[in-house]
């Protein structure tokens, strides 16, 4: 398969030294990306700014604000059979970005924010993405409920939910314990390595393309 995966936070500049983001690691990305690209997959990684290595075998596309990372999904996911939406892109971005540094002049500050383009949720509607659609909900309250909302909001085959507000898996984590989300259905898996979950993910998303109601005709 073809597989385009989104990995990372974004920036979202306020003036040329500030920016909003937000604490995504990219590690479950790009633990996703390797498991990928050693399942014998072609694999294209957009990225926003990280510490990580660039996995071996892997394509690699770098972005950096919300409006960057929508621009490079839109014209590469056409190519792909399989569209795995793990990044913490911004919902909100700055209205207006500061020419100069902004200085400090009273004792608060307004900013103003705008919706950004949902990239997700643009995936079907707007792209025409018709193959094997893959999101992931980082929930702090009613995981399971509100993955399953974003699935069926967006025309998802399956949505990767995890409970961020735990301090022992997600942000910043070497582990994580996911819930799959269907349309219909959950089921959770037990709390694992990004690595080892990666492989195991991988391998769901593999069997969810195979079935005829995850090919490339079912979104007609």
């Amino acid at each position: 398969m073809k597989v385009l995966i989104t990995a990372g936070p974004t920036v979202e500049p306020i003036d040329p030294v500030r920016y909003l983001t937000n604490r995504s690691s990219g590690k479950m990305g790009y633990a996703l990306a390797a498991a990928a690209a050693k399942r014998g997959h072609s694999v294209l990684l957009i990225s926003g700014p990280t510490t990580l290595e660039i996995p071996e075998g892997v394509d690699y596309l770098p972005i950096e604000s919300a409006t960057e990372m929508y621009q490079a999904v839109e014209s590469q996911i056409g190519r792909h059979d399989l569209a795995i939406f793990a990044a913490a892109v911004a919902d909100y971005t700055p209205a207006e970005i500061a020419e100069q540094k902004l200085k400090k002049l009273g004792a608060e500050m307004t900013l103003t924010l705008k919706r950004t383009k949902d990239i997700l949720g643009s995936a079907r509607k707007v792209m025409g993405f018709k193959g094997t659609l893959v999101g992931f909900a980082a929930e702090t309250e009613n995981v399971v409920e509100n993955a399953r909302g974003k699935c069926l909001r967006k025309d998802c085959d399956l949505v990767i939910a995890n409970d961020v507000s735990r301090r022992d898996i997600g942000f910043d984590s070497s582990e994580n314990e996911v819930t799959l989300v269907y349309p219909d259905r959950s089921e959770p898996l037990p709390q694992d390595s990004k690595e080892h979950l990666a492989f195991h993910l991988i391998e769901i998303f593999e069997g969810i393309h195979s079935q005829p109601s995850g090919n490339l005709d079912n979104h007609d």
